[in-house]
Order: C-alpha cells, then sequence, then structure tokens
C-alpha cells in the first residue's frame, strides 16, 4: 500500500532513498516508548472470542525470489480463531518489536510523525494460545494479504471480526515486501521494495516487470501456504479449519493478491478485494498491462470494494474482470472513503489526530471523509456478508447487496 493511491506499487518509491538507513536503525536499538502514543483498535463485532497463534512457514522447494543468499522461502503467518474463553491468556500485540521498530522507521503514513507513536504498544483482540471453541467447528477457512509494503498486522480490525463470527483467518506476512517481519527468536527482516524500485526507475518495463514479479511471488507465497498450514498448526487446532471452504481477502495488493491466487488456485471459492487494482499498471486508471485474472475472468464469486471515485467507469481493470467472469459478482464505492481506510488505519488516524494535533487536512489525506466508526462497519459487514453466503450458503436479506441492505448510504453498488 505504500501510498494513500491504489497503484500496486507506487509507494514504493515514496521511500526508497530513506528505507536502507531508518530500518538499519530501528532493528539495531530498542525502542523508546516515554511519552509516545498509545493506540487501541476496535473491538471484534461477533459472538466468539478469538484465539491466535503465529507460525513460522518453510518452504524448502523455493530459494527465496528476494534475497538470492536465501535458498528457502520463510514466511510467517497469524492465525486467528474461534475460541472457547480467553482467561489466562493475553491479548496479543498488534506489532511485535522489531515490526513496530521497522514499521515506523519506514513510515507510510501521510504527514504523520511516526516516531511519536509507541506502535508496539497497540494490543489487538486476539488472545494468545487461547483454546479453540470445538463445538461449532470446523470452520471456513478465510486467508488475508495486506498491501504492498505492508504488514500483515495492519489488517486487525477486519481479521479479529472475521474470527468472532466463526471464521479460521490467516494472516499473511510476505517476507522482504512487508515493512519489517519478525521470526521466533528475534530476527526482524525488511522490506526490498524500495531499493529494487530505485533500480527499476525510470525504466517502465523494468518497473512493470517489478510489478509482476511482486503479485506472483505473493500468489506463489499463498499457494505454499495452503499446501503447508494443514500439517503446520499446532496439534490443539487440527480439525479446527474446514479447507473444503476456504475465501480469501486482501487490500491494495492484497487484492489483487487474493483475486489472482483464486484465478490461479481452485481450492479458493470466494475472494475479496478492497480497493486493489488488478493490472501492472503504477495508476488505478491506466489501461492495459492486465493480469491474467482480469484478462480471462474468474468463474466463482468475487467482491470488489473501492475507495470514493473507484468502480468499474474509472478502474479499467476491474471492467475487464466484470466482462469476463462468468461466476457471482458484487462490486461497491464506499463514498468518502481513501485508500487506506481499508487498513486499520481508519481506527489509528483519529486517534493520532486529537492526541498529535493533527490537522484536518492530515485526517482526509489518510483515510477520507468518511466517518471511521462507518466505514469501519461497514467493511465488516459486507466482509462478513460475502464470506458468509459464499462459503456458508447463508442469505441475510435475500438480497446480493452485501448484506448492507440500506443500513450504510456511503456503500453504492457498482452500476452499468
Amino acid at each position: 500500500m505504500l501510498t494513500r493511491r491504489n497503484a500496486l506499487l507506487s509507494a514504493v518509491a515514496a521511500t526508497a532513498t530513506a528505507l536502507s538507513a531508518g530500518s538499519a536503525r530501528a532493528a539495531s536499538a530498542a525502542p523508546r516508548t516515554a511519552g509516545r502514543v498509545r493506540l487501541t483498535l476496535p473491538a471484534p463485532g461477533g459472538p466468539y472470542p478469538v484465539g491466535t497463534v503465529s507460525l513460522r512457514l518453510v518452504d524448502t522447494a523455493r530459494a527465496d525470489p528476494w534475497i538470492t543468499a536465501q535458498p528457502y522461502r520463510e514466511l510467517m503467518v497469524g492465525v486467528r480463531y474461534p475460541a472457547r474463553d480467553t482467561d489466562g491468556h493475553p491479548r496479543a500485540p498488534q506489532m511485535l518489536p522489531g515490526e513496530a521498530a521497522g514499521f515506523a522507521a519506514v513510515n507510510n503514513l501521510a504527514d504523520v510523525p511516526a516516531d511519536q507513536v509507541d506502535w508496539a504498544a497497540t494490543r489487538t483482540h486476539a488472545h494468545q494460545g487461547a483454546p479453540v471453541d470445538r463445538d461449532r467447528g470446523p470452520y471456513p477457512v478465510v486467508c488475508y494479504s495486506p498491501g504492498a509494503g505492508d504488514p500483515r498486522s495492519l489488517g486487525t480490525t477486519l481479521c479479529d471480526d472475521l474470527a468472532s463470527r466463526g471464521y479460521v483467518v490467516v494472516m499473511l506476512d510476505h517476507t522482504y515486501d512487508a515493512t519489517a517481519v519478525q521470526f521466533p527468536g528475534g530476527r526482524v527482516e525488511h522490506t526490498v521494495l524500495p531499493a529494487e524500485y530505485d533500480k527499476a526507475y525510470p525504466d517502465r518495463k523494468r518497473i512493470r516487470a517489478l510489478l509482476r514479479k511482486t503479485v506472483a511471488v505473493r500468489v506463489a507465497d499463498t499457494r505454499f501456504l495452503l499446501d503447508a498450514l494443514p500439517r503446520a498448526l499446532p496439534r490443539e487446532l487440527r480439525g479446527t479449519p474446514d479447507w473444503d471452504r476456504i475465501g480469501m481477502f486482501g487490500h491494495s495488493a492484497g487484492g489483487f493478491t487474493a483475486l489472482q491466487a483464486m484465478h490461479d488456485d481452485r481450492r479458493i471459492a470466494a475472494g475479496a478485494d478492497l480497493d486493489g487494482v488488478i493490472a501492472y499498471v503504477q495508476d488505478d486508471g491506466d489501461p492495459g498491462y492486465l493480469s491474467t485474472v482480469a484478462a480471462d475472468g474468474l468463474d466463482r464469486p468475487f467482491l470488489l470494494i473501492g475507495k470514493d471515485g473507484n468502480d468499474l467507469s474509472t478502474v479499467p481493470s476491474w471492467n475487464a474482470l466484470w466482462r469476463h467472469s462468468r461466476g457471482p459478482r458484487e462490486g461497491l464505492t464506499l463514498s468518502g472513503a481513501e485508500h487506506a481506510t481499508f487498513t486499520d488505519e481508519e481506527a489509528m488516524i483519529p486517534q493520532l489526530a486529537r492526541r498529535l494535533g493533527l490537522s484536518r487536512g492530515t485526517v482526509v489525506k489518510n483515510i477520507g471523509t468518511i466517518a471511521p466508526a462507518r466505514a469501519i462497519a461497514a467493511e465488516r459487514a459486507c466482509l462478513a456478508s460475502f464470506f458468509d453466503r459464499r462459503l456458508r450458503g447463508r442469505h441475510d436479506s435475500g438480497r446480493h447487496d452485501t448484506g448492507l441492505s440500506g443500513r450504510v448510504p456511503e456503500a453504492r453498488p457498482f452500476t452499468r
């Protein structure tokens, strides 16, 4: 996501010059937290408490595509699930210390002084190692992929909510793409995307090749995740996911990843794209250079949700996907939304504005004009309704309106 625009990697250029030095400083020094702002995240809306575990996955059959000296691909994932109870199980941090330091060093937030925030202090509503609720399982599986350059943790608000509604949610970090990924033992690996963009710029062909590589790596990560996770889960969680009912969603490049992985892997039965262009371009409105998912279409259900102004008439790759698809398709635009509205920034930025005295213009630049509570409620309702209908066969009002049923007037269905 690295900028407020929806282009797949348009922000890779935004922090290229500062990344290496800033990340190195962040990784080598413990963060100072005295006097820094601490943030909270909204509680999930479903009936289940949420448990979580983090897992390291190693693909020994694939050399890492970003680091030539690395003979295997190594990933971190967070698994959210409905818990039986949470007594004695602490709430998990949104970011581990190394991830928080890397996130602050890159600072993708427009006009926000990230060094004044204690990013490691935020606690999620998922409880570490809480016992799973087996009574109503097995549960459908939903995978989550973040925007380019973003950590998986920036999708916590939506992922915790889905888990609270009876899903096993798998949050995937794309190593060397995400700002920083912390592995067991404390080792931290930082993003290489800004440096890769610097090498490609200004050659448009090389930039397009970088975009293709980025998505291809993400899709390969996703398919390996589906291969490896059933065996990698702790014993107490095995049998909890229903591997015959798999969905995926993501934000920005993560939305592109979700739909492209769905195109390439029939195990994914339904996909949702939150404001992610699905072509190898640097601006949402650029025609051409379509991905195979946009050129071929899909024969299974998908959902597109765009920021204000993004719809079938303004995003050519979405229009191509819509025209070429044979399966059920749903789409809406969220009035007043910005690109980052679909991340945890929607909850964070208003708190930062109050505590740090940020201007109204800075808030709007980051998360648009829609009221944060309404935006979060709309996104949660859309995703839950979509996956309930497409993975569980439930029908809320009998209307295929992403489950909003007129309750959120900012959500406008696509028209043709």
